[in-house]
């Protein structure tokens, strides 16, 4: 370890099923670090489904897959690797790491983290509102059987300066698992609280979360992926993090993909709640960010700033919600309206009696005129149902009456049964102090270890959003085209938040950036996506990246584990926006 240097932290894993070769993939060139993000919001409640069926698991087996496969490799690389893939059971998947070190014959220090797991301490916690709506868990149906408080970084640094080269952690912030790396190289530790101990701090966390989700920020879900070289074969990012916060986003050269200031830009935007991102180590502000190109793949992060973190950190809770399911039918050819509204009566009919804490319809694709082939004509109509009760969605109650419209159906109607009886997760955030917190680190011989965390916090600031947009310039003559020919965009979501960036792509016309804050407007927003009609919509400018940000509330219900939306998570609404016609001006197509 050397603080002179900037410390490379690679990424590899996004997501609980990332790819198999992503640990081998990071370790394809020099890192000093490799991070795994595995935990989504409703993650933990499925790890809780397979830990009830077998006490000893609650972490995620694909990580362990992972690290069996490429242990040797890590050990010879001199890595360390740092990952939240312990989920419910950390001590449990570190235990499955030891074991997997000592049957491949290698040395390695494995530590784990805890703290995060509330669940039994709920009645101790207060009112616990509902992070959106204000509504007391104790006002709601829910029984939680998971509880997990995001942990910050300062016990990660803790556990590689012990010596550990795997750190097993729970429910951290997906940005923890970097900044604590970054805090253990540079020796940075949690009692400084100058303003430029703030900065620093709030830099790792901007780098963290570029990478957090891997190869996103080489062109992965990217707007601009047809420009992408072997977008078919996307490497993940690293991130050079400098003592001061700075840093370089980058990637191993024999990897597919790109880092742009596009790139990096599609991802800074993403699951954000505007330029103040909180973090239990650091505020962090992004009002004034810039990205800049430095040389191929690699693009600088700087003006990021940082100020004392809240007193609070987030409590992600999950319940049993029932039972869901869906069944997709298909209409085609003529006469669409007709068939739909039919269909309609059907279900209409069939699920009067049923007690349903929701039933959706909705129509997927438009059928194009003069259909070249069969699958060019028809529309997906999905009804998605969920009860408290099995029984009234079950195949017998729900599946089996909708697949028999078969006969007195529309004409040519065919179905396809996707879900019967999955188990609804409800999703409830809240706030809890972080003094609650028994954050500690456990050494492989057992030692419990009290981490220190940062002594100065402050309550946090309600965000404030920008100005409305301006007026429109007057750039000349105008045509009807769609959003997307001027502005990329990247969606992502919180709960029941859909977040929405988009922006002047980087080499554009300048004047791009100055249409593109007056045009989009929060009624313009809400003109172009008709679900966002009635619901809260905060708006946000990013003046160094060329950005608007919008956060719409409750436009994705109760959030991706219950909603029952076809999209659950929001994860093509930019896309879907970029499609919808505005007047673009002519100069600027």
């Amino acid at each position: 370890m050397s603080a002179a240097r900037p410390v490379r932290i690679a990424n590899c894993a996004g997501w609980l099923w990332d790819r198999f070769s992503g640990l081998r993939d990071a370790l394809a060139g020099p890192v000093d670090v490799v991070t795994g993000d595995y935990l989504a919001e409703p993650t933990l409640r499925q790890l809780a489904l397979e830990r009830a069926k077998d006490p000893s698991l609650g972490y995620a087996q694909s990580f362990l897959a992972q690290f069996t496969d490429a242990v040797g490799l890590l050990a010879e690389r001199g890595a360390r690797l740092v990952v939240d893939a312990g989920g419910l059971n950390p001590a449990g998947l570190a235990a499955e790491v030891r074991r997997v070190v000592a049957d491949a014959g290698l040395d390695l220090v494995v530590a784990h983290v805890e703290g995060d797991d509330l669940s039994a301490r709920l009645d101790s916690l207060g009112a616990l509102e509902h992070l959106d709506t204000g509504v007391p868990l104790a006002d709601s149906e829910l029984e939680p059987t998971t509880a997990n408080a995001y942990l910050g970084g300062w016990g990660i640094a803790a556990a590689l300066a012990d010596g550990a080269d795997v750190v097993i952690c729970p429910r951290v912030t997906d940005a923890s698992l970097t900044v604590g790396a970054a805090a253990w190289w540079h020796r940075w530790g949690p009692e400084e609280v100058g303003a430029a101990d703030w900065d620093r701090l709030a830099g790792a966390v901007a780098a963290a979360h570029v990478i957090e989700c891997g190869p996103q920020a080489t062109g992965g879900n990217f707007s601009g992926f047809t420009a992408v070289p072997r977008v078919d074969d996307l490497g993940y990012p690293i991130a050079e993090i400098a003592a001061d916060g700075t840093a370089v986003i980058t990637k191993h050269e024999v990897a597919g993909g790109t880092v742009t200031t596009d790139t990096v830009t599609a991802q800074l935007l993403y699951e954000i709640q505007g330029p103040t991102y909180l973090n239990p180590d650091v505020t962090v502000h992004l009002d004034d960010v810039v990205l800049t190109q430095v040389a191929p793949d690699r693009v600088e992060i700087t003006g990021v700033t940082g100020s004392p973190p809240p007193t609070t950190t987030k409590l992600a809770m999950t319940a049993p919600g029932g039972f869901e399911s869906s069944v997709a039918f298909y209409a085609t050819g003529l006469d669409l309206e007709a068939k739909v509204a039919l269909l309609r009566t059907h279900v209409e009919r069939i699920t009067a009696g049923l007690d349903l804490s929701l039933l959706r319809v909705d129509r997927i694709g438009t059928p194009v005129e003069d259909p070249p082939d069969q699958w060019a004509a028809a529309q997906q109509i999905l009804v998605t149902a969920q009860s408290r009760t099995r029984s009234q969605v079950d195949a017998r109650h729900f599946v089996a009456p909708l697949t028999g419209l078969f006969l007195p159906g529309y004409p040519g109607l065919y179905v396809n049964p996707l879900k019967v009886c999955a188990p609804v997760v409800e999703y409830w955030p809240a706030l809890v102090p972080v003094d609650a917190l028994d954050h500690v680190v456990v050494s492989a011989d057992g030692t419990r270890t009290p981490v220190k965390d940062t002594p100065v916090r402050v309550a946090a600031a309600r965000q404030r959003p920008s100005d409305d947009a301006p007026p429109v310039p007057d750039l000349g003559p105008t045509r009807r085209a769609p959003l997307g020919l001027v502005a990329h965009g990247r969606c992502g979501d919180k709960g029941g938040n859909s977040n929405i960036g988009f922006w002047a792509g980087a080499g554009g016309d300048e004047r791009a950036w100055e249409w593109l804050r007056g045009t989009l407007s929060t009624e313009r927003l809400r003109a172009l996506f008709p679900d966002a009609a009635d619901v809260a919509i905060e708006r946000h400018e990013f003046p160094g990246l060329r950005a608007v940000h919008f956060v719409v509330h409750d436009v994705l219900g109760k959030g991706a584990s219950s909603n029952g939306r076809p999209d659950i998570a929001g994860k093509a609404v930019a896309e879907f926006l970029r499609a919808r016609f505005v007047e673009v001006p002519e100069c600027l197509i």
